[in-house]
């Protein structure tokens, strides 16, 4: 199953951390794993375009984090979530989101 879990500040997403695979097909043919990454690659391309105001960590977990929240960073990672969590209403057993509201 593929976790992400979202931490909010202030209802600003600040962070999204993707980890496991979806399990949904062989690796190379898995559809929902495919789905994620094309998101996941558009939209950080997508924000890198416009300045470098997040941090990318990749390993066996991969971590979006918010350094400088602007207007366009916003709309792309709520964007992210949105689609991410449609692939979680047609794959519940493939793809779980958790968010968390955080205070700092």
């Amino acid at each position: 199953m593929i976790k992400i879990d979202i931490k909010k500040v202030k209802g600003n997403i600040s962070s999204v951390c993707l980890t496991g695979h979806a399990m949904y097909d062989d690796f190379g043919k898995d559809i929902v794993c495919a789905g994620v990454s094309s998101i996941l690659t558009t939209t950080v391309n997508g924000i890198l375009m416009f300045g470098k105001t997040i941090e990318i960590n990749e390993g066996k977990m991969f971590v979006i984090k918010v350094i400088q929240n602007n207007e366009i960073t916003s709309k792309l990672l709520l964007n992210m979530i949105l689609l991410f969590k449609e692939l979680e209403t047609n794959y519940p057993k493939n793809i779980k989101i958790r968010e968390e509201d955080i205070d700092e």
